[in-house]
């Protein structure tokens, strides 16, 4: 375990010195490698842009943070047979599938990955560097972009369409099967400046495509989003992506073609509604008259729900605004121990 552990703390430093431009010599022809490819991603995945392939890496970073990795290979229980576990990572933030990739590989167990076609690059590049860094993993790494074999258990990160076909092919082995979720933000009114401008952060990071990303605020009653929109005018460069230009555009007709009352600064379209998920470049919001009835509404929707954001104390879990998208290597996605998982496949 201590040499897997140590292949992954060596990506760390890696990685740290590639953010930070302290090059170490040794790693000259990979830095330049990783650099290309930071820029090659955007020309197969126009969502992948440099800063934000960047901040995937920059998270990546924080998911090794050696204290942590440290007490989380304690909970890990050696296999007397290591499986193969084929996961099949999704596509909508770069190297989503890093998390579920490290724990396999830390676990002891083989792993069979299926990318996405959106985001195989970087995960390659990783999983090629670990296998330089530590020569065992060339015997526990395996690729497909063909049909699922010889595998003992599925992870699998889908839509909630995808997970129907999931549970139907994959059933019969143990699994972990993950579904749309998506995250909200709790106000008050009484934030400051410097913590709505935090929210931006969950709001924009990955033009709103991941689970973590604050789709939908609940605000008090009567609630004015002026100074919300005055501390979110730093992030109005999201326009810039055509993608992102796109969906703004096009909610907006259809909005407008419906009828519907909205808001909109140019980059961000509020919507009034009960509904959860919001579509990229618009934000729902819901009013409401107290926390505790808040707190009611967001237990009852845990299901759908990866994080909660707030600054005020609600008697569900929190975590403070501006940090949804820097999880530590405790967060499970939806929940779910990965690592309780696979130490229980023997």
């Amino acid at each position: 375990m201590e040499k897997r552990v140590q292949a992954f703390l060596k990506l760390r430093d890696f990685l740290s010195d590639f953010l930070g431009e302290r090059k170490n010599n040794s790693y000259k022809a990979k830095y330049e490698q990783l650099d290309h490819l930071t820029k090659e991603t955007y020309s197969y995945n126009g969502w992948f842009t440099d800063v934000f392939v960047k901040k995937a890496l920059r998270g990546i970073v924080q998911l090794t943070e050696p204290t942590n990795l440290q007490k989380f290979i304690t909970e890990i229980k050696e296999p007397k047979t290591p499986k193969t576990v084929a996961v099949i990572m999704a596509g909508n933030i770069p190297a989503v599938g890093f998390h579920d990739f490290m724990c396999v590989l830390l676990s002891g167990n083989k792993i069979l990955i299926k990318p996405s076609s959106d985001d195989k690059i970087l995960i390659t590049f990783l999983a090629e560097f670990l296998m330089d860094l530590e020569p065992s993993f060339k015997d526990t790494i395996l690729f497909t972009e063909g049909r699922l074999v010889n595998f003992d258990a599925v992870i699998a990160t889908g839509s909630n369409n995808s997970a129907l076909y999931f549970e139907k092919y994959f059933g019969k082995y143990p699994h972990i099967i993950r579904k749309n979720r998506t995250s909200v933000a709790v106000l008050t009114g009484n934030e400051t400046t410097e913590e709505l401008n935090l929210l931006g952060n969950d709001i924009f990071d990955y033009y709103g495509l991941g689970c973590r990303n604050v789709s939908k605020l609940y605000v008090p009653k009567g609630y004015n989003f002026n100074k919300f929109y005055e501390s979110i005018f730093s992030f109005a460069d999201v326009i810039q992506n055509k993608k992102y230009a796109n969906n703004h555009e096009y909610n907006r007709a259809i909005y407008l073609l419906n009828q519907e009352k909205f808001l909109d600064n140019n980059f961000l379209i509020l919507r009034e509604t009960n509904s959860l998920h919001s579509p990229i470049a618009v934000l729902f919001y819901e009013e409401y008259e107290n926390l505790d009835e808040v707190s009611r509404k967001l237990k009852d929707l845990e299901e759908d729900l990866q994080c909660v954001v707030s600054n005020t104390e609600l008697s569900i879990k929190t975590i403070s605004l501006g940090k949804s998208q820097a999880p530590t290597v405790f967060d499970f996605s939806d929940n779910i121990n990965t690592l309780y998982f696979l130490n229980n496949l023997n």
